[in-house]
Protein backbone atom coordinates (compact mmCIF):
# COMPACT_ATOMS: atom_id res chain seq x y z
CA UNK A 1 0.00 0.00 0.00
CA UNK A 2 1.15 3.64 -0.99
CA UNK A 3 2.12 5.43 2.07
CA UNK A 4 1.09 9.26 2.97
CA UNK A 5 4.86 10.21 2.71
CA UNK A 6 4.69 8.47 -0.53
CA UNK A 7 2.09 10.06 -2.04
CA UNK A 8 2.82 13.47 -0.95
CA UNK A 9 6.57 13.13 -2.29
CA UNK A 10 4.68 12.29 -5.52
CA UNK A 11 2.48 15.41 -5.22
CA UNK A 12 1.96 17.35 -2.05
CA UNK A 13 -1.58 17.88 -2.33
CA UNK A 14 -4.43 16.00 -0.76
CA UNK A 15 -8.09 15.89 -2.67
CA UNK A 16 -10.36 16.40 -0.20
CA UNK A 17 -13.71 14.48 -1.73
CA UNK A 18 -16.97 15.56 -0.04
CA UNK A 19 -20.24 14.81 -1.95
CA UNK A 20 -23.79 13.99 -1.35
CA UNK A 21 -24.44 10.87 -3.01
CA UNK A 22 -21.82 8.30 -3.86
CA UNK A 23 -22.82 7.74 -7.74
CA UNK A 24 -19.40 9.11 -9.22
CA UNK A 25 -17.68 8.96 -6.56
CA UNK A 26 -15.36 5.96 -7.49
CA UNK A 27 -14.84 7.48 -11.06
CA UNK A 28 -13.83 11.01 -9.39
CA UNK A 29 -11.15 8.93 -7.63
CA UNK A 30 -9.86 7.05 -10.98
CA UNK A 31 -9.72 10.36 -12.45
CA UNK A 32 -7.70 12.34 -10.05
CA UNK A 33 -5.25 9.14 -10.14
CA UNK A 34 -5.31 9.28 -13.53
CA UNK A 35 -4.22 13.20 -13.30
CA UNK A 36 -1.13 12.56 -11.26
CA UNK A 37 -3.53 13.12 -7.70
CA UNK A 38 -1.84 10.56 -5.44
CA UNK A 39 -2.78 11.38 -2.08
CA UNK A 40 -7.04 11.66 -1.45
CA UNK A 41 -9.49 11.57 1.57
CA UNK A 42 -13.04 10.71 1.21
CA UNK A 43 -15.16 12.25 3.49
CA UNK A 44 -16.80 9.82 6.16
CA UNK A 45 -19.75 12.31 5.48
CA UNK A 46 -20.02 11.21 1.71
CA UNK A 47 -23.13 8.71 1.42
CA UNK A 48 -21.04 5.08 0.52
CA UNK A 49 -17.62 6.31 2.09
CA UNK A 50 -16.17 3.50 3.38
CA UNK A 51 -17.30 1.13 0.25
CA UNK A 52 -15.05 3.89 -1.74
CA UNK A 53 -11.96 3.38 0.54
CA UNK A 54 -12.57 -0.47 0.53
CA UNK A 55 -12.66 -0.23 -2.76
CA UNK A 56 -9.36 1.74 -3.14
CA UNK A 57 -7.35 0.49 -0.78
CA UNK A 58 -8.32 -2.87 -2.19
CA UNK A 59 -6.34 -2.91 -5.49
CA UNK A 60 -8.69 -0.19 -7.06
CA UNK A 61 -6.27 2.81 -7.33
CA UNK A 62 -2.66 1.53 -7.45
CA UNK A 63 -0.39 3.59 -6.29
CA UNK A 64 -2.26 5.76 -4.22
CA UNK A 65 -2.86 6.99 -0.62
CA UNK A 66 -6.67 6.51 0.03
CA UNK A 67 -7.37 8.22 3.62
CA UNK A 68 -10.76 9.12 5.47
CA UNK A 69 -11.82 12.47 6.69
CA UNK A 70 -13.92 14.36 8.31
CA UNK A 71 -13.37 11.25 11.13
CA UNK A 72 -15.39 12.65 14.53
CA UNK A 73 -15.12 9.73 17.01
CA UNK A 74 -13.04 6.71 17.82
CA UNK A 75 -15.63 4.26 16.62
CA UNK A 76 -15.53 5.70 13.15
CA UNK A 77 -11.75 6.01 12.96
CA UNK A 78 -11.66 1.76 13.54
CA UNK A 79 -14.72 1.70 10.59
CA UNK A 80 -12.72 3.97 8.52
CA UNK A 81 -9.07 2.03 9.17
CA UNK A 82 -10.90 -1.61 8.36
CA UNK A 83 -11.82 -0.64 5.50
CA UNK A 84 -8.58 0.50 4.55
CA UNK A 85 -7.69 4.28 5.41
CA UNK A 86 -4.44 4.57 5.36
CA UNK A 87 -4.66 7.55 7.59
CA UNK A 88 -7.26 9.90 9.24
CA UNK A 89 -8.34 13.67 8.86
CA UNK A 90 -9.92 15.48 11.62
CA UNK A 91 -11.76 18.95 11.37
CA UNK A 92 -10.60 19.70 15.03
CA UNK A 93 -7.96 18.51 17.74
CA UNK A 94 -9.84 15.14 19.11
CA UNK A 95 -7.09 13.37 21.34
CA UNK A 96 -9.95 10.68 20.66
CA UNK A 97 -9.40 9.72 17.65
CA UNK A 98 -5.58 10.85 17.76
CA UNK A 99 -5.40 8.12 20.26
CA UNK A 100 -7.20 5.53 18.53
CA UNK A 101 -5.12 6.24 14.79
CA UNK A 102 -1.85 5.74 17.11
CA UNK A 103 -3.70 2.55 18.50
CA UNK A 104 -4.50 1.70 15.23
CA UNK A 105 -1.40 2.73 13.86
CA UNK A 106 -2.17 4.94 11.17
CA UNK A 107 -1.13 8.76 10.68
CA UNK A 108 -3.45 11.25 12.20
CA UNK A 109 -4.01 15.13 10.69
CA UNK A 110 -6.47 17.28 13.05
CA UNK A 111 -7.30 19.95 11.99
CA UNK A 112 -6.43 23.02 14.10
CA UNK A 113 -6.33 27.01 13.94
CA UNK A 114 -4.22 28.86 16.12
CA UNK A 115 -0.87 28.21 17.36
CA UNK A 116 -1.96 26.78 20.73
CA UNK A 117 -4.23 24.41 18.56
CA UNK A 118 -1.60 23.24 16.32
CA UNK A 119 0.86 22.64 19.09
CA UNK A 120 -1.44 20.46 21.16
CA UNK A 121 -2.27 18.40 17.90
CA UNK A 122 1.54 17.36 17.84
CA UNK A 123 1.94 16.79 21.13
CA UNK A 124 -1.28 14.34 21.70
CA UNK A 125 0.82 12.40 18.42
CA UNK A 126 -0.16 14.13 15.41
CA UNK A 127 1.42 12.91 12.40
CA UNK A 128 0.89 16.50 10.76
CA UNK A 129 -1.99 18.99 11.31
CA UNK A 130 -4.47 20.00 9.17
CA UNK A 131 -4.36 24.11 9.06
CA UNK A 132 -8.02 24.77 8.58
CA UNK A 133 -9.28 27.11 7.15
CA UNK A 134 -6.00 28.45 6.01
CA UNK A 135 -7.31 31.53 3.62
CA UNK A 136 -9.38 32.74 6.85
CA UNK A 137 -6.17 32.34 8.84
CA UNK A 138 -4.30 34.85 6.54
CA UNK A 139 -3.29 32.54 3.66
CA UNK A 140 0.98 30.98 2.91
CA UNK A 141 1.78 34.29 4.91
CA UNK A 142 -0.25 32.92 8.30
CA UNK A 143 1.94 29.59 7.34
CA UNK A 144 4.93 31.24 7.44
CA UNK A 145 4.88 32.88 10.69
CA UNK A 146 3.24 29.96 12.31
CA UNK A 147 6.44 27.48 10.94
CA UNK A 148 8.72 30.58 12.42
CA UNK A 149 8.47 29.20 16.00
CA UNK A 150 7.33 25.91 15.31
CA UNK A 151 9.13 24.25 12.42
CA UNK A 152 9.36 20.56 13.53
CA UNK A 153 5.25 20.58 12.74
CA UNK A 154 4.33 19.56 9.11
CA UNK A 155 1.57 21.79 8.23
CA UNK A 156 -1.17 20.68 5.50
CA UNK A 157 -3.29 24.34 5.07
CA UNK A 158 -6.66 23.34 4.14
CA UNK A 159 -9.52 25.72 2.67
CA UNK A 160 -10.35 28.38 0.25
CA UNK A 161 -6.92 27.34 -1.93
CA UNK A 162 -7.26 27.47 -5.40
CA UNK A 163 -4.70 25.84 -7.93
CA UNK A 164 -2.84 29.09 -8.42
CA UNK A 165 -2.22 29.65 -4.79
CA UNK A 166 -0.50 25.95 -4.42
CA UNK A 167 2.51 27.26 -4.83
CA UNK A 168 2.70 29.83 -2.13
CA UNK A 169 1.97 27.90 0.38
CA UNK A 170 4.64 25.36 -0.71
CA UNK A 171 6.79 28.10 -1.04
CA UNK A 172 5.75 29.40 2.69
CA UNK A 173 6.95 25.89 4.37
CA UNK A 174 3.09 23.63 3.52
CA UNK A 175 4.29 19.79 3.76
CA UNK A 176 1.38 20.10 1.46
CA UNK A 177 -2.22 21.59 0.86
CA UNK A 178 -5.65 19.94 1.34
CA UNK A 179 -8.05 20.88 -2.27
CA UNK A 180 -11.50 20.82 -1.81
CA UNK A 181 -14.29 22.30 -4.31
CA UNK A 182 -11.43 24.47 -6.07
CA UNK A 183 -10.32 21.12 -7.21
CA UNK A 184 -13.15 18.81 -7.40
CA UNK A 185 -16.02 21.33 -8.82
CA UNK A 186 -19.30 19.51 -9.41
CA UNK A 187 -17.73 16.15 -10.28
CA UNK A 188 -19.24 14.39 -7.45
CA UNK A 189 -22.86 15.56 -8.49
CA UNK A 190 -22.73 15.72 -12.35
CA UNK A 191 -20.17 13.13 -12.83
CA UNK A 192 -18.27 15.88 -15.53
CA UNK A 193 -14.81 13.69 -15.17
CA UNK A 194 -13.35 15.68 -18.32
CA UNK A 195 -13.72 18.69 -16.39
CA UNK A 196 -11.97 17.19 -13.09
CA UNK A 197 -9.44 16.16 -14.91
CA UNK A 198 -8.41 19.20 -16.95
CA UNK A 199 -8.25 21.15 -13.37
CA UNK A 200 -6.11 18.31 -11.73
CA UNK A 201 -3.61 18.11 -14.94
CA UNK A 202 -3.62 21.84 -14.43
CA UNK A 203 -2.68 21.29 -10.67
CA UNK A 204 -0.42 18.54 -11.11
CA UNK A 205 1.65 20.98 -13.91
CA UNK A 206 1.02 24.01 -11.59
CA UNK A 207 2.58 22.11 -8.43
CA UNK A 208 5.76 20.83 -11.03
CA UNK A 209 6.58 23.99 -12.18
CA UNK A 210 7.15 25.42 -9.05
CA UNK A 211 9.38 23.11 -8.52
CA UNK A 212 12.11 24.28 -11.12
Amino acid sequence: MTTLDDALAALPVIAIIRAAASRHLNAVLETLAGAGVRAMEVTMTTPGAAEAIRWAAGGGLPGVAIGAGTVLDADAARQAVEAGAGYLITPAVLPEVIGEGRRLGVPVLPGAFTPTEILRAWSQGAAMVKVFPAGAAGGPGYIKDVRAPLPQIPLVPTGGIGIGDVPGYLRAGARAVGMGSPLLGDACADGDTAALAARAERLVETVRGSDG
